[in-house]
């Protein structure tokens, strides 16, 4: 896997202006944004992406969580994966055996959220191709057509943070260490 290395030493001022809105709302500057800043394009467009996502989706912040969670498990962002799992447990109060499921990629003991689980890694495996089945089964568990569309729009915006992280491997920040995460092959 290839590892690039940039120090922003080129970073652009409207790059160092979103930088400096996500310090103003957040606790700490994640690493992977400073990594992203790299590019104003991509580093504006997934912030602007990942904010539309858990706004507007149709999701609870529990089941925006799951879906980043499974979508960074499919990719294998070690970054994601420690980063969701510390916000999924500690912010959007997920239990911790339906967060280690997934980190281990089992089966979630919840049906619903089973469900959108097992959709959104559908999904992510198959490049989007999804039988009518899977969808009818995830409408069934209690979800909308809107959601299946919601679901794309996360795997969207996580798919801009995977392949960064996996491309540019972000030191893990501090808050998220205690989930550092390697996948079981």
């Amino acid at each position: 896997m290839a590892n690039l290395k940039l120090e922003n030493s080129t970073i652009s001022p409207l790059s160092t202006e979103i930088l400096e809105k996500v310090k103003q709302t957040n606790p700490f500057l994640p690493n992977m944004y400073v990594k992203m800043a790299n590019n104003t394009a991509l580093l504006d467009a997934y912030i602007h992406s990942y904010d539309s996502f858990k706004a507007n989706a149709g999701f609870t912040p529990a089941e925006s969580q799951i879906i980043s969670l499974v979508v960074s498990y499919e990719n294998d962002c070690e970054y994601c994966m420690a980063a969701h799992s510390f916000v999924g447990e500690i912010m959007a109060k997920i239990p911790l055996d339906i967060i280690e499921a997934i980190r281990n990629g089992k089966e979630i003991p919840d049906a619903k959220l089973n469900a959108l689980a097992k959709l959104t890694r559908s999904f992510t495996a198959n490049k989007g191709k999804v039988s009518q089945h899977e969808i009818d089964d995830f409408i069934s568990a209690g979800y909308t057509e809107e959601n299946v569309f919601g679901i794309i729009a996360g795997i969207g915006a996580k798919i801009m943070a995977n392949y960064a992280n996996n491309l540019a491997n972000p030191i893990v920040d501090v808050p998220f260490v205690s989930k550092t995460w390697k996948k079981n092959n």
